[in-house]
C-alpha cells in the first residue's frame, strides 16, 4: 500500500492548531538536536535511519499504536523507506514530503492587519526557519520587506490578490538567510531599497534607504516611514507602517533582542543597539504593533500562526528591553551568544552580490535553526 506524504503546509497547520503528532526523525542525532520540527503537542523519537536498515521491529514498542506517525529525514528518501516498513507493521504512518529541505523553505502567508482605506499587511511565516517577511498592499500596489530567496511565493501571491509590486526593501544586509529582494525587484520592475551603511561592499545598484525616508504605497498614502535603528548591523532600519505597525527587522523580537556580532563588530555596535532599543524605540507610540523579521520559539505564534505584539507589552515583558545597567546589557549581547548561523559569511557575500551559488548550494547554506537573537 502506497504511503501518503504529509506536506509542509499540512504540518504547519498542525503546529498552529496545536494538534498532536508523533515524529520519528531518522536523521543523525546531532542534526536532530540542533534543529527539528517544533510543535507544542508534538512527541519525538530520534533513530538514525542506518540503524533501521535491517528492520523496524526493534523500535515498535517505542511507537504509538493509536496515533499518526510522521517520519522525517533530510530530503525524503530515507523517511519513505522507513515509513513503508512501519506501514507493513500495521501502523498509521506518513512521511514529510521533501524532508527538512522543503520544511526549511515553506512560507505561510497570514494577514496580520488592515491599513487605511482598505489597505492590508501580510506576514509570510517561514515556519521551519523562523524568518518573517511582509507584504504591504494598497490600491493595487504592494511593497515587500525582508523577502526570502523563495521569490515565486511573493510574486504568485501578489498576482493572486491583483497587486503590482512597486517597492522591495531589506531592513539590513542579512547574514542568516539569502535575500530574494533584488530578484523580486528585477522580475517585478520594482525599486529595490537597502540601507547604504550596510551596502558599502555590494556590487549592484540599489536605492539608498535612510532614516526619515517616506515611501507611499498606493493612492491612499499608506506611508512606510524608515527609522534608522542600528545595532544588529550598522545600517539596520525599521519601518513604521501607516502609524500602526513597527517592522523591527532583526533589532527587536517578541521574546528577545537582536545580536550585534554577525559582522564581527559586537563590541563596536553594542552602544548602537542600546540606543535604538532604549531611546529611539521608546519615543514611539506604545500602541504600535511590532512585526519582527524572526521568531525564536514556537510559543511566539499567535492563534492564526502570525507573530506580533504591541511594543508597550514588549517594554514590560521583554528582558532585553529592561536592563538598566549598561555593563550588564553589554555582557548580555556580547557573551554567551548562540552559535553563529551556518555559512553566515557566505550568506553575507551572496547578499552583497559578490558570489552567486547554485540553488542547491544556497539550500545547504541556509540549513539549520534561526540564530539572530541574543539568548
Amino acid at each position: 500500500m502506497a504511503i501518503i506524504p504529509m506536506t509542509s503546509k499540512e504540518v504547519t497547520k498542525k503546529v498552529v492548531n496545536k494538534e498532536e503528532l508523533f515524529i520519528l526523525d531518522v536523521r543523525n542525532e546531532r542534526d536532530f538536536q540542533e534543529w527539528k520540527i517544533e510543535g507544542e503537542n508534538f512527541n519525538y523519537l530520534n533513530i538514525p535511519y542506518f540503524e533501521l536498515l535491517d528492520g523496524v521491529e526493534g523500535i515498535l514498542e517505542k511507537l504509538p499504536k493509536d496515533q499518526e506517525i510522521l517520519v522525517v529525514c533530510a530530503k525524503e528518501g530515507s523517511s519513505v523507506m522507513v515509513a513503508e516498513m512501519l506501514s507493513e507493521q500495521g501502523l498509521t504512518v506518513s512521511y514529510l514530503q521533501g524532508g527538512m529541505k522543503l520544511w526549511s523553505e515553506h512560507l505561510e502567508p497570514v494577514k496580520v492587519g488592515d491599513l487605511t482605506n482598505g489597505g492590508e499587511i501580510y506576514q509570510f511565516v517561514r515556519i521551519g526557519k523562523g524568518c518573517l517577511s511582509y507584504m504591504v498592499v494598497s490600491n493595487g500596489e504592494a511593497a515587500i520587506i525582508d523577502a526570502t530567496r523563495m521569490t515565486d511565493i511573493y510574486l504568485d501571491f501578489a498576482k493572486e490578490i491583483e497587486a503590482t509590486i512597486t517597492h522591495v526593501f531589506d531592513t539590513h544586509l542579512h547574514a542568516d538567510h539569502i535575500s530574494g529582494g533584488r530578484i523580486i525587484a528585477e522580475k517585478a520592475n520594482a525599486t529595490y531599497w537597502l540601507p547604504p551603511k550596510d551596502a558599502i561592499e555590494v556590487i549592484f545598484d540599489y536605492m539608498p534607504l535612510e532614516g526619515g525616508k517616506n515611501v507611499t504605497i498606493g493612492q491612499t498614502a499608506i506611508d512606510i516611514h524608515a527609522l534608522y535603528s542600528p545595532g544588529h548591523t550598522i545600517g539596520s532600519t525599521s519601518f513604521v507602517v501607516d502609524g500602526k505597525f513597527l517592522l523591527s527587522g532583526d533589532i527587536l523580537f517578541i521574546d528577545s533582542i537582536g545580536r550585534p556580532d554577525l559582522a564581527g563588530m559586537a563590541e563596536d555596535w553594542v552602544a548602537d543597539l542600546r540606543e535604538s532599543l532604549y531611546s529611539r524605540y521608546r519615543q514611539l507610540s506604545e500602541e504600535l504593533v511590532v512585526l519582527p523579521a524572526h521568531f525564536m520559539i514556537i510559543d511566539e505564534l499567535n492563534e492564526n500562526g502570525s507573530v506580533s505584539e504591541k511594543i508597550g507589552t514588549l517594554f514590560a515583558k521583554n528582558h532585553g528591553l529592561n536592563i538598566e545597567d549598561e555593563n550588564e546589557f553589554r555582557k548580555l549581547v556580547t557573551e554567551n551568544l548562540p552559535p553563529q548561523p551556518n555559512a553566515y559569511r557566505e550568506i553575507r557575500e551572496t547578499n552583497m552580490g559578490k558570489i552567486n551559488p547554485e540553488e542547491e548550494k544556497q539550500r545547504e547554506m541556509e540549513i539549520g535553526p534561526n540564530r539572530c537573537a541574543v539568548r
